[in-house]
């Protein structure tokens, strides 16, 4: 990744930040993906859509003959460029000592238990476990059911969390629906190609519970003159503005569409039932997705806290941000 543009002896200039990433095997592909007019080559036509995929969908809606057009711009090799710039992101909010934390939950229905950790003590096990669980018994089955997977010709999904920690009361806003923080996020992780389903805090179980059992009981402390709560259903969004607690969210990703056993689909030129066209696969990727869940979840916080405490300086946003958390010490 190189920064060509916005960045001068390691600081931001103001204007925009240019990143770039190449693509090493952009070199085998030139005459296929050329700009230039002209009939693609015809052993490379794809006109096999794949089940689970945007293949079939978007050839109809963009009348494309050949799905490759379709399947090239679907992919999630788009996401290399979003981690890059949540890395930004990221650098921006740790002047706030904002800190974020992607690790997995849940894959091909074995789950990590966390509830006794730290965060700092899953941000270290999740960095040294091959899938990112910082649960290492749950993340030795896990990995069995990936190799599982594989001999089978098989894909399998998970469940990630991403958590944003020491996050200032009052980012987002009830006033408006396009404000509210939690859908800001919620949508930011929906954007991410195979994703299903988004919790905040408690999530789903929330719909199954007594109100008396989900709700966080708020209390006071005098010496630090902060609201604070015991516990965190809520995920540390309420009304769509954070409440000084963890954000908490939970991601389902449903196993990716290419299979190297591939499911039954048919030719849109023929019309003739055929096995799904297989493309270079990986088996789960729901160790990436969680880094790219925490970059986007990064880009969405800073656009946050620059709503709030704006400036057309860090020094400057320094100041209102100190100014806001002595104004919220008063409340």
């Amino acid at each position: 990744m190189e920064f060509v543009s916005g960045i001068r002896k390691g600081v931001i200039l103001g204007s925009p930040i240019g990143l770039q990433i190449v693509n090493k095997d952009w070199k085998n592909w030139q005459e296929i993906m050329t700009a230039e007019p002209g009939e693609p080559a015809t052993q490379r036509v794809v006109t096999k859509p794949r089940p689970g995929h945007a293949d079939l969908v978007g050839a109809i809606k963009y009348a494309h003959t050949d799905i490759r057009n379709v399947l090239e711009k679907a992919s999630a090799r788009e996401t290399a460029i979003r981690v890059a710039v949540g890395a930004v992101a990221k650098a921006l909010l740790s002047q706030f000592q904002i800190t974020l934390v992607s690790h997995v939950r849940e894959i091909g229905g074995i789950q990590a238990e966390t509830s006794r950790l730290s965060l700092e003590q899953i941000r270290e096990a999740a960095e040294a476990s091959e899938v990112r669980c910082a649960d290492a018994a749950a993340a030795g089955k896990m990995i069995e059911k990936i190799r599982e997977a594989k001999d089978k010709g098989d894909t399998l999904g998970g469940v990630f969390e991403v958590i944003a920690d020491n996050i200032p009361i009052g980012l987002g806003s009830y006033g408006q629906w396009d404000r509210r923080l939690g859908a800001r996020l919620a949508f930011a992780l929906m954007s991410i190609q195979a994703m299903k389903g988004v919790e905040i805090g408690m999530g789903f179980e929330a719909a199954r519970r007594f109100g008396s059992e989900v709700h966080d009981e708020i209390y006071y402390e005098q010496d630090g003159k902060r609201f604070y709560r015991k516990t965190n259903n809520a995920g540390g969004l309420e009304g769509g503005i954070t409440n000084g607690e963890p954000i908490v969210l939970r991601v389902a990703m449903k196993p990716i569409s290419t299979l190297y056993s591939p499911k039954k689909s048919v030719d849109i030129e023929t019309k003739k039932p055929f096995d799904a066209t297989v493309e270079r696969s990986d088996i789960c990727t729901v160790p990436a997705a969680g880094v790219v869940g925490e970059a986007v979840i990064a880009f969405e916080m800073a656009n946050a806290m620059i709503e709030k405490f704006g400036g057309d300086s860090l020094e400057e946003m320094k100041r209102n941000f100190d100014a806001y958390q002595a104004y919220v010490r008063t409340f």
